[in-house]
């Protein structure tokens, strides 16, 4: 007889299939689904060949590969889809068996299915899961919440497969009931919006008022990633300011200046407003970022209102040290 799978996760996009081969490097048996089933046939003899990964290609397959407690981690677009694939577990599940989802999910949204499944007596996870394509399967930091009593049986697959700090401890631990993981994973995101705001104003001021190249500010954001604002957001901006075109010239001044968004820094910035908090930083960098994205209006707002010339003598290498104390003054109070 066939050894029943640790884990199963449904929804084979990048995220997904990188989660299922960190869990399966770490020695986890994990069963796979795909609504497009060629997707599954893809990844078993692709990225997943030869490893312990079990494809499956209907539900009752899928979860009948499921150890008990059946344990089904969707990763799976955000919204209604989610609804829809909870209510076609439900009637293949059984109580005790547990739900997670990992996606970018609103909390409200969380709370509402965590009391559902509850219902049906199964267990429901919702899990905010950091660190983009790269950290699904190095190590992403995992904020679980949801059905308490479900947490002892994820522990030990969530807590293997997390980023490690240098002690060793992982980074995931149980965040709190209903929908705390997506709360906390929201409010993350919003301030990882901040951040990337502040960082933006620093290189807007070198480059517009100081005149910096690329070559310059690079050099300048590698000095500022040894000290006191070493991070993973000012390391990749020394590294893209270093990225040259296929011509040598710097592939920075090529990118359009339109940000888009996927919605989690709105809703921190909503629940800011819901619940009267001064989320203002945070506030501030969503609506750049929708500054941003009415690109034709701006140009067409500057034919009008040129700005100012910045015609001006001043102390660079001071005023380079005065925007790097500011920057991190910034970080400290957002």
């Amino acid at each position: 007889m066939n050894k029943l799978s640790d884990i199963g996760l449904i929804g084979l996009a990048v995220m997904g299939e990188n989660l299922v081969l960190n869990m399966e490097s770490k020695g986890f048996q994990v069963s796979v689904y795909n609504r497009t089933t060629q997707k599954v046939d893809d990844f078993i003899s692709g990225r997943a060949k030869g490893k312990n990964i079990v494809g499956t290609h209907s539900i009752e397959e899928f979860v009948d590969s499921l150890a008990r407690p059946k344990k089904v981690m969707l990763m799976i677009k955000a919204g209604s889809a989610v609804d829809e694939m909870i209510e076609i577990l439900i009637p293949h599940l059984s109580s005790g068996d547990i739900i997670i989802d990992g996606g970018n999910t609103h909390f409200p949204d969380t709370n509402r299915r965590t009391a559902f499944v509850e219902s049906k007596g199964l267990f429901y996870i919702g899990t905010g899961v950091s660190g983009g394509e790269e950290g699904a399967l190095l190590g992403p930091s995992i904020m679980p919440g949801g059905s308490k009593a479900a947490w002892p049986i994820v522990k030990p697959i969530f807590q293997a497969i997390a980023a490690k700090v240098e002690d060793g401890s992982p980074c995931c631990d149980w965040v709190g009931e209903n929908g705390a993981g997506h709360f906390v994973k929201m409010v993350h995101n919003g301030i990882e919006y901040g951040d990337m705001q502040l960082i933006t104003e620093a290189y807007h001021i070198m480059r517009d008022l100081l005149h910096l190249s690329a070559d310059e500010m690079h050099l300048i954001f590698k000095e500022w990633n040894k000290g006191e604002l070493d991070s993973y957001l000012i390391e990749i901006t020394r590294d893209i300011l270093a990225y040259k075109d296929t011509n040598g010239k710097p592939l920075v001044d090529k990118i359009l200046d339109t940000a888009g968004q996927k919605g989690t820094g709105k809703w921190a910035a909503v629940t800011a407003l819901d619940l009267g908090i001064p989320l203002t930083l945070i506030g501030e960098a969503v609506f750049s970022r929708c500054l941003s994205a009415v690109k034709n209006e701006r140009v067409e707002a500057s034919k009008i209102l040129h700005g100012p010339e910045n015609k001006f003598t001043i102390d660079k290498v001071k005023f380079i040290i005065d925007i790097k104390d500011a920057l991190y003054a910034s970080k400290i109070v957002s």
